[in-house]
């Protein structure tokens, strides 16, 4: 599995309440939400990288099926 980087950003609070509130509209972390859009906006420009890896898997595993 690939490292993660650490990245300190620094937003204007009413984005970052922006931000927020649309991350939990759509039940993510804003973390995750940031990569997504990030990712998003890479790949519409035609910027993504070839070796990017997917997003990683986030919130409760799957069931069992014993």
């Amino acid at each position: 599995m690939s490292s993660r980087r650490q990245v300190l950003l620094r937003v204007d609070p009413a984005v970052h309440d922006a931000l927020m509130r649309w991350a939990d509209d759509e039940f993510r972390s804003l973390n995750a939400h940031v990569e997504m859009l990030l990712r998003q906006a890479l790949t519409e420009a035609g910027r993504m990288p070839r070796k990017a890896g997917p997003l990683p898997r986030r919130g409760r595993p799957p069931a069992r099926e014993d």
